[in-house]
Formats: structure tokens, sequence, C-alpha cells
């Protein structure tokens, strides 16, 4: 039965609507958090626990980056760094936060907070092109380690920098700073240019992709002969992956290969890109993420494929600093002149604070204005040369969007972890394409949406969307990604699935393979039944390095959970977010246990659903295993732990469970240890809350260790 197709221009325009009331929301949640940030320090630490913000910083560096930007470094504040912080040789160290390489931040001076304006206008707020108010200067976090910040200043879509930007940047050397996340507004920006140039799309203008992709003709038969023959490259690649690169190999429009957690989705996916290469093909990567598109360009480098990144490497390891344009444009033969300019910029910055004379200074800023100028020409030419010699592109999903892409032509569009990108973002990537392969796992968790979909829903209640007379689309909503959608459009069919995992013990992957994989998990042979007590290095054997599945039981009302209701949760920065203090202090038990056995605390994850509990567990734990990860589960996809402890945090008379109710969710939770998986929580809460929950709560009594703490021990 063929597909029942999808208006395009109306899905677009209901897209449009969804967006706009996603980036409405975004936008406020920045603006309350970084008025409500002023506060106190206690509010600033808990931005800081729940992944919005960075505190105790110092401006330490500045060099010129791509587009003539200034890049700051900054490192954590010595004079306030405990102990604890500091690594062996005595150098400060961030403790745990959420700041991730492409996060648009507004750096503050502590002492300015977010006091109010008290200049001429009447003590009012200025403000500033239509962005409300006016704090430290705005910028792109570039790169993260433990020791230090990266911060790359100026207008995101490019196009210059002003004199005040670069004032505002000098104005933060010496002052005690932080760091507090911002609405993105190219993503955001991206998303809609690409949903409107859809709009006015005529039929003429759609691709044959395009028209699979939204039901209006079926997906062809794969073509084996025109792949031809396969000659695998990786002599480790199991039967399940080499029957998924074949199939996206014949594929002639669409291929959607599905990863389970740890089945070497991107192991799979170098070996296709390998092959697709051999046969003459350009091709162009992208990921929602900076550290997903890194990943595989880390994995392509030793191959000796022409690769260029686009964009900033999450992490500078020098596989992948070569390939980034960012290098490429000072080692090519046509970076050189980019190079002489850049280095002129950089000794004109540095005059700066030599001069005290304002006019001087400002003599300088214009002669910098003019540099950069020159700087962006240069280097946009040699960037353009630099990408059509390229075989193979890579970019993050908005990325692909820059001007760096435009007009440029690919045989095959590969996304990966498609399943955390919103739709719309896919679409930037995929307006030319001919042939797309989508790698990811539909089971794990969607793309974040902070809109609860209130005005949609409003919308919708009307039947119309905000700036058209036109009813939204049913069934389409943000959560609900590219991967899920064309799966239900053209049935699995379309898909692969690869069936060997290479993380779990088999009893950590047994619930989720028959639950939600079909059963068709099979735990690899070096996997299966190793132990923390077969770590690498010393560990005692005990109840909990030699057991893989423990549920500590908080049944009997003596765990309750509470709602957040102190001066951070009334500011609405962890929402009616859940904690429960017991639980936690039953974490912080196992959590001491498992050290005491041997276990290095950066061997072991604490994971929990709720912000208010992170932001508890955070100030039981930080301060004693500095090494250990603290995280949210949302934080925590796509990584993983040799052992992880899981607060579940809900425990009340009335049964209710909230959005632990999401079992993509609590796949993720269950799915992240290699050797041990530790579940904390009330069964008799989490049973009463779906069919799901009451199957885990059951498995987890009939096949893990089963223990019910006493709450005057825990108390003592």
């Amino acid at each position: 039965m063929p597909p029942t197709p999808i208006p395009i221009p109306h899905f677009a325009e209901t897209q449009l609507a969804l967006l706009l009331s996603e980036h409405e929301a975004e936008v406020s949640t920045s603006k309350l958090a970084s008025t409500a940030a002023s506060v106190s320090p206690q509010t600033r630490r808990t931005l800081q626990a729940t992944g919005s913000a960075l505190t105790g910083l110092v401006l330490s560096q500045c060099r010129t980056g791509m587009g003539g930007r200034v890049v700051g470094e900054f490192t954590p504040d010595p004079a306030i760094t405990s102990e604890e912080s500091r690594s062996s040789d005595g150098t400060p160290r961030f403790s745990a936060h959420g700041l991730r390489v492409g996060d648009v931040v507004r750096v503050n001076d502590v002492a300015a907070g977010g006091k109010k304006w008290n200049g001429k206008d009447g003590g009012k707020e200025k403000e500033k092109d239509g962005k409300g108010e006016k704090g430290g200067p705005e910028g792109v976090v570039t790169r993260t380690s433990e020791r230090a910040v990266w911060i790359a200043f100026g207008q995101q879509g490019g196009g210059g920098r002003s004199k005040e930007e670069d004032e505002a940047v000098e104005e933060l050397w010496g002052k005690k700073l932080w760091a507090i996340k911002l609405a993105n507004d190219v993503t955001y920006r991206r998303m809609r240019q690409t949903m409107e140039k859809i709009v006015k799309m005529t039929d003429s203008d759609y691709s044959h992709f395009m028209r699979v992709a939204f039901g209006q003709t079926t997906p062809l038969r794969p073509d084996e002969e025109a792949a031809g023959p396969v000659e695998f490259i990786d002599p480790t690649l199991n039967d399940s992956q080499k029957d998924a690169i074949r199939f996206a190999l014949a594929s002639q429009d669409i291929a959607l290969i599905h990863g389970p957690p740890g089945t070497g989705k991107t192991h799979t996916l170098i070996e296709l890109i390998m092959q697709m290469v051999q046969r003459k093909k350009r091709i162009l990567v992208c990921g929602p993420s900076n550290v997903s598109v890194d990943n595989i360009v880390e994995r392509l480098a030793p191959k000796k494929v022409p690769v260029v990144r686009i964009g900033h490497p999450a992490r500078l390891l020098p596989s992948v600093l070569e390939h980034s344009l960012e290098v490429l444009t000072q080692t090519s033969d046509a970076g050189g002149i980019v190079k002489d300019v850049r280095k002129e910029i950089d000794e004109k910055q540095a005059s700066i604070r030599k001069t005290r004379s304002g006019r001087e200074r400002r003599g300088i800023y214009d002669d910098l204005k003019q540099l950069r100028k020159e700087f962006r020409e240069r280097e946009s030419k040699c960037v353009d040369n630099l990408v059509r010699e390229s075989s193979v592109v890579l970019a993050t999903l908005h990325g692909a969007g820059g001007h760096q892409l435009k007009n440029q032509r690919f045989d095959v569009v590969i996304i990966d972890e498609v399943s955390q990108a919103l739709e719309a973002q896919c679409w930037i990537s995929l307006l030319g394409a001919e042939k797309v392969v989508l790698a990811g796992d539909h089971l794990q968790l969607p793309p974040t949406v902070k809109s609860t979909g209130q005005k949609s829903k409003e919308a919708q209640s009307k039947g119309k969307t905000e700036d058209s007379d036109k009813e939204l689309l049913k069934g389409v909503s943000l959560e609900r990604t590219l991967f899920d959608r064309l799966l239900a459009l053209h049935g699995s069919g379309i898909k692969r699935m690869l069936t060997t995992q290479y993380r779990m013990h088999e009893k950590i992957m047994r619930f989720p393979s028959d639950e939600l994989y079909e059963g068709k998990l099979i735990a690899g042979e070096a996997v299966k039944a190793r132990l923390l007590v077969d770590l690498p290095y010393e560990v005692e054997g005990t109840d909990d390095t030699q057991e893989p599945l423990v549920f500590w039981d908080t049944q009997g009302g003596d765990f309750p959970e509470k709602v957040e209701d102190e001066e951070i949760g009334k500011k609405g920065l962890l929402g009616d977010s859940k904690s429960n203090e017991m639980e936690a202090l039953v974490v912080a038990r196992h959590v001491d246990n498992l050290v005491d056995a041997g276990i290095r605390p950066e061997s072991i994850a604490v994971i929990t659903p709720y912000n208010g509990q992170l932001a508890l567990l955070s100030r039981i734990l930080r301060e004693k295993y500095p090494g250990i990860e603290l995280g949210s589960v949302d934080g925590f996809q796509g990584r993983e732990k040799e052992a992880v402890v899981v607060s579940l945090v809900r425990s009340n008379e009335q049964h209710e469970v909230g959005f632990l109710g999401e079992k993509r969710r609590l796949n993720v939770a269950m799915t992240r240890p290699k050797r041990h998986l530790c579940i904390c929580g009330d069964s008799e809460t989490i049973s009463h809350g779906s069919s799901f929950l009451k199957h885990w709560m059951d498995f987890l009594e009939e096949h893990a260790d089963l223990r019910y703490p006493d709450a005057s021990d825990i108390l003592e």
C-alpha cells in the first residue's frame, strides 16, 4: 500500500509555527537565567549544576580565530579553586559543567552581575540590537577542556565585529567572570530560512529524495548491480554491519541504519564512507553536535582520505586539527597570506593594552576593522578552494547552512545521530540531496524540546498557525524526528539494524533488548561477562564489583521525593524539578563502596532524570570525588562508563512518575554502563507508571541483586 502523501508546503508552515514557539521558550529561559543569575552565588552554582552556566572564570589569553574573530581562553580563577579541584601538578580545573562546543554564551563580570543600566536613560536597561539586556560580550564556545574554555566573540552569522564588541572583550581582563548559555539564534535562523525556502518551492523544484521523504513517491529498489561487489576494508566488521553497508551502497535514495547502544554505528559509517570514496562519490557528513562530527573526523583521519571539517573541532586532537578549516587555511599554500594578516591583527590586538591614549585606541580599533575585512575576504577564497577539492566534507547540521557550502554539490549526504536532531535542522543539509543515509536510534531520546507546545496547542485548538490561515498539520511535532517519520512512512524495508553490541554485560543488556529491540541484541564475546573486578587495575572482589546489576529498592515511604521550593525553584530555574535527599544518600553510599573497593572515581557516572536531584548529588559528591561524572540522563546520551549509578527520585503516595514514563529516557539510563549498573528507586511508585515500568521493576526484582536500604543506617 503506497504511503499517504504529505503536502510539503503545509509541513514546512507547521514546522515554522512550532519552531517559533520553541525559540520563544528558549529565549525566555535564557533571559530568566541571565537575570536571576545575578541574585546570588548559590543561584549561579545551581545554573552550573543544571548545565546552563560556568562560574569562576578569568580571561587568560586572546587570539584571532576563523573570520577574524577574537577567541578568548578562559581558565578557572585560581583564587577560588579548592585544593580538590586542582590536578596533581596544582593546576586549577573546572568542576562539572554543561557548556558544550557550539553553545552561544554571554560572559558577565561577577561584580556587574545583572545590575540595571544606570546611564542617562533613567536607569532602564539599554536594548542592544533588540536582544534585550545589556551584559558582557556574546560568543560561541569553540573548545572545552577541564583546564580551559575557548569562546569566539562576534556576530554569530559572520559579517565582522564592531568596535564596541572589541572593547567589551578587552574590558574582561583582570575581572572575575562567569558565562551563561543563551538561545542559539544561528541554528534557529537557518532552520527557519530552510523551512521558508521549502514553503516557496513549486512541484518542479522538488528533488526525487524530497518526494520520497514526504510520501509522494516510494523509494526506488536497491540496485546491487550499480553498487558493485563489496570488498570490505575493515576485517573486524560483523554480519549485521556488513549487511547495513551493502544495503546503504545499493540504495538509490534513502537508507536508515538503526544502531542500538554500543553496536558500532560510527564504526559502520566509517567503512561506508570509505566504500563510497572508492566509488568516486563526493560525500557530505553531518551530525547535530560538534562532538558527533569530530568523532567521525578522528576515525577517518588515519585513512588518508581528503577530508575537510567545516566549523570548530570540539577536541583539538592533532588528527582532527589537521583537517579543520581553521588549520587548513594556515597550512595550505593559499593560506600563507591569510596567516600574515592574522599575525598583524594579533599584534594590533596586543598593542591596545599598551596605550592609554583614547585617540590612539580608537585609531587601532579602526585599523583592526579594516584588517578583519581583508582577512575575511582572503580566508573566504582559501576556504572555497579547500572545500571544492575535498572528497568528504564534514559539518554540523546547522554548519551545513554556512557560506562555505553554498553552491557545493554532493552525491550522498550522511547524517549521524539523526535521532537527536530536529527534522528542520536535517533539511538544512538535505535540500539538494539525491541520496541520503540516516544513522541513529529512534528508541533513545529525541532532541530536547523546551516549548511545552503551549502556543502550538493554542494554535491547534484554533486550528491555525500564528502567521497564516492554514491549519497546523496533524501528527507533526518537534519531538518527531526524520528517522521516526520515514520509518512510519515507508516501513522497515528502508532500514537495517545493527545487532551485536560491544558495550554492556549481558545482564545489563537483556531488558532493553527484550523490551525495545525485539530481543535481537547479542552481547559481543569480549563484553558479555566482564565485571568491575576484571578492570585492568587492582580492584577488590566485593558484592558490588562482582555483580553487574544492583537494585536498591527504597519502597516503604522512608525515602520521599520533594519539589524544589527554595529560592531557585521559585525563580523557575529548576521549575518544579524533584529531588530525593534520602535516595541521594543511598547513591552516595554505593559510590563510597565502589571507590573503597578500588574503582577509580573517573570510571563512575551518577545520573538522574531530575535537575533538582542533580544539584543535590553535586553538593554531596563533587568535592569528595572531583573525577566522578555527574549528569542528567538526557545529557549523558551517547556516553558510557564502567559503572553507572542511576537515581530515579520519584517516591510518592500517588504513584506519580512524571516524565520517567518516557521509555526512551530510561533506555538511555540503562544502556550507559559497561560492567556495572546500579538503580536506586522506589519500585512501589515506579511500577505504577506504565506497563514498560512495571516490566522493568519485575525484571529487576527477578534478575538484579536486590537490596533494601535502611533509613536509620543511611542517616548515621
